[in-house]
């Protein structure tokens, strides 16, 4: 086993970069000697002084295609009667158009941002007429766009193999880069269209405009001594730089929340690899610093000064809750979200027992992306007693950590661990969540199927602790349907299998010869192979039911060690295809070479 460790741990290396002159040092997973022993040096030798990389060459973004105006066919009508817009007016018009179908179109908050913003593209006379989206009609607009999608789903092989071609030859041409003499895979260089705003939950700027984004809006990043990728024709880069202390090729500002955006490169390539790697060991590092963080922060609930009261009090959220900080924001800068940091009175009630448990907090604010964060949980009675001293003599609007900023706390954080945020306690919560969870919900003899439900379910059991979840998809109800009709069908299968097994066994009893013999393996065979195919059909049944509003992919993308799920594949025998996708599984490329089947995290 100590050869097969150290062959995977020196293919590792050589993945990202650097092959060891001598076999690492064992050491207890997450001790300081097997973080030497695994990383430590080539970490120091690839970014002394922060440099990512010395040579940086790309083609730059690709654009989106300049806006076709519609056919003339197609038109626009207000109050019943046609309008003929301008093609500002217009592009936006198709963007309401091909959504007209969706649920967003019928939210009064999508439609009241989208009109407000439709109307600054409109030309004068355009907003004299169109004065309310109520006497709008897009169905003309929305029925091109269907055809158009259905068209494309009948294109011959040959149109098809084109449209291929085309999308490989962008490929080539904009999706690689050379990145210290080496050719490195682009994440998405395709630089996003115009369209409106969607955003999670019922975020308050849906229906906004996405503006088009043009060179003149962005910063491109390459080395001085590459050749700089060429604009389109009659335009030029909003500016040009060389920071090697960063990873991006290019960056612009979108429109909507101000955010900014960035072309990065691939998930599986040897720098984010890297990166990802020592996102994993930091998280990983903490195991050997929780204990006594634990016990600080419970030292501090009966600190004299209030300030190290209520840091304590959200370390703990932070750690049992896997809530995020919360960044500090500008007011009016984007929605109501708030993280423990920023929690007001009003986000939190106390109740003395509630569900059969003493000392509960009733949790309700929009976090991240607006999703709503509700939770009741029974706390330790210090943290509760602390919190009715926090909300003492405040208005609900009030912050409920007046003394505390996301600043300070990240500030603590550092002085408790090198490196340590709010986020890496989150990484390191969810992943030792999950290795709890696969060890207590697997077990060797269970077939495929039943172990990938298991580690469905640990996964779920992370993303509900992270509160990743989604809505429903709209296809559920009818999918889950087809799924029973196929359950009910392989029931009928199945008894009819067992009926002729009974038949064959009768017949072989009575006759007793290697024909009849021959047939009743057969039968039985056969019996088993459907009640298999069954079990399997239950089993994916109850999977899409548990997690129809739960999204394992954000926890198991990035919050999770994949080495935990990739020891956990090798130690049951569970192909790990069945649980990586095949990008993913590139993505992870160093993660499939390192982690054996007794990784630890």
């Amino acid at each position: 086993m100590r050869v097969v460790r150290l062959l995977r741990l020196r293919a590792a290396l050589t993945l990202l970069g650097e092959v060891p002159r001598r076999p690492a040092s064992r050491g207890v997973p997450g001790s300081r000697r097997t973080q030497k022993g695994s990383g430590a040096r080539w970490e120091k030798e690839k970014h002394e002084n922060g440099v990512k990389w010395r040579q940086l060459e790309h083609k730059g973004p690709y654009f989106a295609p300049p806006y076709e105006p519609l056919p003339d066919g197609v038109r626009f009508f207000y109050d019943g009667k046609p309008v003929r817009l301008s093609v500002a007016a217009e592009e936006v018009a198709t963007f309401y158009g091909r959504m007209l179908d969706h649920e967003y179109t019928t939210k009064e908050v999508f439609r009241k941002n989208f009109f407000n913003d439709w109307r600054k593209e409109m030309a004068v006379e355009e907003r004299e007429v169109i004065k309310s989206l109520d006497k709008c009609d897009f169905t003309e607009i929305h029925r091109y766009f269907v055809d158009k999608a259905a068209a494309r789903k009948v294109l011959s092989r040959e149109e098809k193999q084109k449209l291929k071609e085309e999308a490989e030859k962008l490929q080539q041409e904009f999706g690689y880069c050379i990145l210290d003499g080496h050719q490195e895979k682009i994440g998405n260089f395709k630089i996003e269209p115009p369209g409106l705003f969607r955003g999670r939950g019922n975020h308050p700027k849906m229906g906004m405009l996405k503006r088009r984004i043009m060179p003149e809006d962005v910063v491109i990043n390459c080395s001085r001594d590459s050749k700089i990728p060429e604009p389109p024709a009659g335009h030029q880069w909003k500016e040009v730089r060389s920071d090697n202390t960063v990873t991006w090729l290019a960056a612009w500002t979108e429109s909507v929340q101000n955010s900014i955006k960035y072309i990065m490169l691939n998930p599986c390539s040897k720098l984010k690899g890297e990166t990802a790697w020592q996102k994993f060991e930091t998280a990983r590092r903490l195991r050997g610093f929780v204990d006594e963080i634990r016990s600080q922060y419970r030292a501090d609930w009966k600190s004299r000064e209030m300030k190290t009261r209520q840091r304590a009090v959200a370390l703990y959220f932070i750690d049992k809750l896997a809530l995020r900080a919360g960044n500090e924001k500008e007011d009016g800068e984007a929605a109501d979200t708030v993280g423990c940091c920023s929690l007001r009175v009003e986000h939190v009630q106390l109740h003395p027992e509630a569900d059969g448990c003493q000392h509960v907090v009733e949790f309700d604010f929009l976090g991240k992306d607006c999703i709503r964060y509700y939770n009741r949980v029974p706390v330790e009675k210090p943290v509760y007693k602390n919190l009715q001293l926090f909300m003492e003599n405040k208005d609900p609007r009030d912050d409920l950590f007046d003394r505390l900023t996301t600043i300070s706390l990240n500030k603590h954080l550092q002085e408790l661990m090198d490196g340590l945020t709010a986020k890496v306690f989150r990484t390191y919560n969810a992943s030792i969540t999950l290795q709890e969870q696969l060890r207590a919900l697997t077990r060797a003899e269970d077939s495929i199927a039943a172990k990938i439900l298991s580690y469905n379910r640990a996964n779920r059991v992370v993303a509900i602790l992270c509160n990743h979840q989604r809505a429903t998809p709209s296809m559920f109800e009818k999918s889950m349907q087809n799924l029973q009709t196929k359950i009910q069908a392989k029931k009928e299968q199945v008894a009819e299998a067992r009926a002729e097994l009974r038949r064959a066994r009768a017949e072989h009893k009575a006759q007793g010869d290697g024909k009849s013999r021959s047939v009743l393996e057969k039968k039985r065979r056969l019996l088993e192979k459907l009640q298999e195919q069954l079990a399997q059909l239950s089993v994916q049944a109850t999977d899409k039911e548990e997690n129809k509003q739960v999204a394992l992919g954000t926890s198991k993308l990035n919050y999770l060690d994949p080495r935990i799920s990739i020891a956990w594949c090798r130690r049951f025998r569970v192909p790990v295809e069945k649980i990586y996708s095949k990008t993913q599984r590139e993505r992870f490329a160093w993660a499939l070479a390192m982690a054996g089947e007794d990784f630890e995290f």
